[in-house]
């Protein structure tokens, strides 16, 4: 291998989280994609974690933004300072500009994709390179993506799911539907909205889910204190969740999960459908970890489903893997 003085850095720009990986070095940084800006003159006040804690409670002149929205960017300045402050973070300024790669949704325009690669460069990349979600995922779950064999992963994130066909180094056929991990808390915060007249914020959705959520129904009932704002008195109060009532709350998200991923079964080629009956469907992402959904998948669509290994960091694993071994996986990349 060709000595290289500019680092090689691998990059997941979640909706929810944001992964880096440095080749020789693996996974330097995992962070909320959160961003804080002054109001008043635009500027970066703090990214990640620190931004995070300020979600929510932020004074009138700093917002707290996710500058990533389903999957792709929602406000592109924000997220060129994320990518620099990323940068600068692992060390990856001075006299070698590094070669950058970022991965994103299958199902982006050309627009989306010039916006992120010019994000990358004007955060001081050498060269960018983008990925397929989909793809990135089935590389870091060890799936043979080179074989004329189909197989069919579904990575789910934080704010969208994609099922994809995967055979010849190439993606054959996917669909993306803007539900995900994001649309799951938000049904927990609905249904106790309506149910209990309480209002909890997204991180208190998500420790439900987390603790006590589950696609199928649970042998023995689970329950968990809950505290929110009473949305009629206006003061806080406590209720106490169980997990049937969390499987209620999220049956629908989940639903259109399930009809998105049944839409790219009904669209793959027959000589590839027998593949993936015979191999099953890989879940990756961290909304594949939610309890059950695995066996749902299963019931729902008649094709063994399993979650791969280390799920959350399938993607930034797999782009890792392609930008250290470009010359291999160029034919898959999107320019």
């Amino acid at each position: 291998m060709p000595f290289s003085f500019s680092k090689k850095i691998a990059i997941d720009l979640g909706t929810a989280n944001s992964l880096v990986y440095v080749v020789g070095e693996g996974i330097v940084l995992d962070e909320p994609t959160v961003v804080a800006v002054s109001v008043t003159d635009g500027k970066v006040l703090a990214v990640g974690k620190d931004a995070q804690s300020m979600l929510g409670r932020t004074p009138g002149n700093i917002k707290a933004s996710k500058p990533m929205r389903d999957g792709v960017i929602a406000d592109y300045a924000v997220t060129e300072a994320m990518l620099k402050y990323f940068l600068r973070k692992v060390g990856a300024y001075g006299l070698f500009k590094p070669e950058v790669m970022i991965c994103v949704p299958a199902g982006v325009t050309q627009v989306e994709r010039r916006a992120v690669l010019g994000a990358a460069i004007e955060a001081g990349a050498r060269n960018a390179y983008l990925i397929e979600e989909p793809l990135a995922a089935a590389i870091g779950a060890g799936v043979p993506i080179a074989e004329p064999s189909g197989n069919m992963i579904l990575d789910m994130g934080g704010g969208a799911s994609e099922a994809a066909v995967i055979s010849l180094g190439g993606v054959v056929t996917f669909k993306s539907v803007r539900v995900a991990g994001n649309k799951i808390d938000e049904a927990i915060m609905k249904w106790a909205r309506r149910k209990h007249n309480l209002v909890i914020g997204e991180q208190t959705a998500e420790h439900v889910k987390i603790k006590i959520g589950s696609a199928m129904p649970v042998p023995h009932e689970e329950t968990i204190e809950v505290t929110g704002r009473d949305s009629i008195a206006g003061l806080p109060r406590q209720v106490t969740v169980s997990s049937t009532d969390v499987f209620e709350a999220i049956r629908e998200p989940l639903g259109k999960i399930i009809q998105m991923l049944k839409t790219v079964m009904e669209e793959v080629p027959p000589e590839l459908s027998s593949d993936i009956i015979d191999k099953g469907i890989v879940m990756s992402g961290g909304t594949a970890m939610l309890r059950g959904f695995d066996r749902l998948i299963t019931q729902e669509t008649g094709v063994p489903a399993f979650v791969a290994e280390d799920s959350q960091r399938c993607v930034i694993k797999g782009i890792g893997i392609a930008i250290e071994n470009l010359d291999v996986y160029r034919n898959s990349l999107k320019h």
